[in-house]
């Protein structure tokens, strides 16, 4: 059954993450130069040290008497060590520790005889588990987002639906248009088994990763297929679908350039307000739908899309399980404690937090829905991720009050679990085939 599932959801994730974060990927050299934790899980306890093994090799053989450069800082931030390293035999050995729960990198370069610098990294973490908020939830948290929710409640919904050519043999594919706050509509791919009874399936929803790009026609189709449920996949914008590669092109570059920031110095007109909100909008729709069983709800995505799962489950109590690989949009306050925040950076200017705008994030911050949901979550963390930081993934994890799984990529960037992918299958179907 794994090979059948499986493939999905991995395409799924992969589609909707960030677009060129892939880690340590380097032209092609006859260098090569690595360096990993002394244990393959890369954890530690606090004011433990971890040891981190440098090798360089040339063509596949041991680079004598190289010296290379390392830096040690804690996740991108201070404090940071930094020196040079003599391999003997082609290899060392460098050791770094940390006083609090977090993750040290250590980064390595080399100057090869030609004149080029090849580098790589590895992270190590220290009682990730006991990675705290870096700010407590506002007071008027839920205040704030209930009435936004009634705000959205009062626009009906006026679904749109325009059948367009399945890519599954019995299931009905339908790019959709759902009224929303404005300004913008839900748009996305609705997909549901040709004839399906009344309360007989469950509902799946992915949502995207950073950048601007249409809804996906396959991913629905196929998880309608896979798992017998109505799917719907949006973009994370309310723009049109199956446009031109130019017309998307010419959004990200003009009007939706930027877009993370755009609005962020009120949360009124912060640009996550209407995504958010567009989230839930995709969640009404789903649970309106007459196939729906009204039990098994699923959100899933990767990057920007892991954010939105976060936020999904925080806003409805309706939705039972979420994957959310590499989530970004957690822990926008983290440089308040001294450690570094996760994607976009959303209270940073010119690299340092903006105390107006920190306060702001606060109301967008996945930790904080985290703390609201009532869901099982399954996320993946990648331990050298320079784009959504461990630490941030693990203060939104840890903030998790129910039945919750991570999945520890020690050597993986912003990129995709394999085994993310893998758990959130078996656990779609554990959630389908315990229905009453």
């Amino acid at each position: 059954m794994r090979t059948r599932l499986v493939p999905w959801l991995v395409l799924g994730l992969l589609l909707h993450l960030v677009a060129g974060a892939i880690a340590q990927q380097q032209p092609a050299s006859p260098y090569q130069l690595a360096v990993v934790t002394d244990r393959p899980e890369a954890l530690y306890t606090v004011g433990e040290a971890a040891k981190f093994l440098v090798t360089l090799k040339k063509d596949g053989q041991a680079v004598p008497d190289a010296e290379i450069s390392y830096q040690l800082d804690k996740d991108g931030m201070p404090p940071m060590d930094q020196g040079a390293l003599k391999l003997e035999g082609g290899s060392g050995t460098i050791e770094g520790k940390l006083g609090e729960p977090g993750f040290l990198l250590c980064r390595v370069s080399y100057k090869t005889e030609e004149g080029d610098v090849i580098r790589a990294v590895a992270g190590a973490g220290f009682d990730p588990l006991k990675i705290g908020p870096s700010m407590p939830v506002p007071d008027d948290f839920d205040a704030f987002w209930a009435a936004q929710k009634a705000r959205l409640a009062a626009v009906p919904m006026e679904p749109k639906l325009t059948p367009v050519n399945s890519p599954q043999e019995g299931i009905e594919v339908f790019d959709v248009e759902i009224a929303c706050v404005p300004p913008r509509p839900v748009r996305g791919y609705y997909a549901r088994p040709a004839g399906a009874a009344p309360k007989s399936l469950p509902a799946i929803l992915t949502v995207h990763g950073a950048g601007v790009r249409s809804s996906s026609l396959g991913g629905p189709a196929g998880l309608a297929k896979t798992y017998q449920a109505i799917a719907m996949d949006i973009n994370a914008h309310g723009i049109p679908n199956g446009q031109t590669k130019e017309f998307y092109d010419a959004l990200s570059a003009g009007e939706l350039k930027g877009y993370p920031h755009f609005g962020r110095e009120d949360r009124e007109t912060s640009y996550f307000l209407g995504m958010f909100l567009r989230v839930q909008r995709a969640l009404d729709f789903l649970t309106s739908q007459p196939e729906w069983d009204g039990q098994v709800l699923v959100v899933q995505g990767s990057s920007q899309g892991g954010g939105q799962s976060i936020a999904a489950a925080g806003l409805d109590p309706r939705v039972t399980l979420i994957s959310a690989g590499v989530p970004a949009i957690c822990d926008h306050t983290g440089k308040a404690v001294g450690r570094t925040n996760g994607w976009p950076r959303l209270a940073d200017v010119a690299g340092k937090p903006d105390p107006k705008i920190m306060e702001v994030s606060r109301y967008f911050d996945c930790v904080n829905f985290a703390t609201r949901a009532k869901a099982e979550a399954i996320f993946s963390v990648g331990f050298i991720d320079g784009t959504c930081a461990p630490t941030s993934v693990y203060a939104a994890y840890n903030a998790w009050p129910g039945k919750k799984q991570i999945i520890n990529e020690p050597l993986m960037g912003h990129s995709v679990s394999r085994k993310l992918g893998e758990v959130t299958a078996a656990r779609i179907r554990a959630q389908i085939d315990a229905r009453k």
